[in-house]
């Protein structure tokens, strides 16, 4: 009564009818339906690096936009049902197309033990959760593991993940995954550096396939 809730985009109070974001803002979300047309704008952000089965992002990410209002609430003021909003909306679209009906497995971006403590959640965890229960698929958060703390999201560019001292992920374990189609989920994608190297540790184990989805990318 005191407090109402709010819409995570605008901050207005939401109508009895809405969850989370309120209609107009929903309205106003920069959709890229890339998972619908086919489109590889995803895959070009690794081409040459990583081999993507199939790739997508929900939303277009700009500065000062809505969806960095979105991400900002989730990553640093909890509010973590923006992470299973937008699963459950990008799973319900997944599981009607055939190629996403062939993941076994959705495994998200690990945290950094110390920042993960920090933070209380992987910003990624429930958006995972909600894409592997929409798919019909299992969800692991232990098989890739953040061996080091890194400062910045994009490292400063794509290859500053890997220095002189080993990479910044590694894999817990390459059996349960075996011959297992993966799908990786983040938050964004920027320069491609996270998923290249979260896809160098995830390719070590046998014959398995990899397609990736994010909340967003960056423009």
């Amino acid at each position: 009564m005191f407090f109402p809730v709010v819409c995570e985009a605008c901050n207005n109070a939401l109508a009895d009818n809405e969850l989370v974001i309120c209609t107009n803002c929903r309205h106003d979300l920069p959709v890229t339906n890339f998972h619908f047309e086919n489109a590889h704008n995803v895959k070009k952000v690794v081409y040459g690096r990583v081999k993507l089965e199939q790739a997508t992002a929900l939303l277009h990410f700009s500065k000062k936009g809505i969806v960095q209002q979105l991400l900002h609430n989730l990553k640093y003021r909890g509010h973590q049902n923006i992470s299973d909003f937008l699963g459950r909306w990008l799973g319900s679209e997944l599981k009607t197309i055939e190629a996403y009906k062939k993941i076994d497995v959705v495994v998200p971006v690990p945290l950094y033990k110390t920042k993960l403590r920090q933070r209380g959640y992987n910003q990624v965890e429930q958006f995972g959760k909600a894409i592997a229960e929409a798919i019909n698929a299992d969800y692991n958060d232990t098989v890739l593991i953040k061996t080091k703390p890194t400062k910045t999201k994009v490292f400063e560019g794509r290859l500053s993940r890997w220095s002189d001292d080993g990479a910044v992920f590694a894999i817990s374990e390459n059996l349960s995954l075996r011959e297992k189609h993966i799908l990786l989920v983040d938050d964004i994608i920027t320069t491609g550096a996270t998923a290249e190297a979260c896809a160098t540790e995830l390719l070590k184990i046998d014959n398995i396939k990899l397609s990736l989805a994010t909340m967003a990318i960056a423009d």
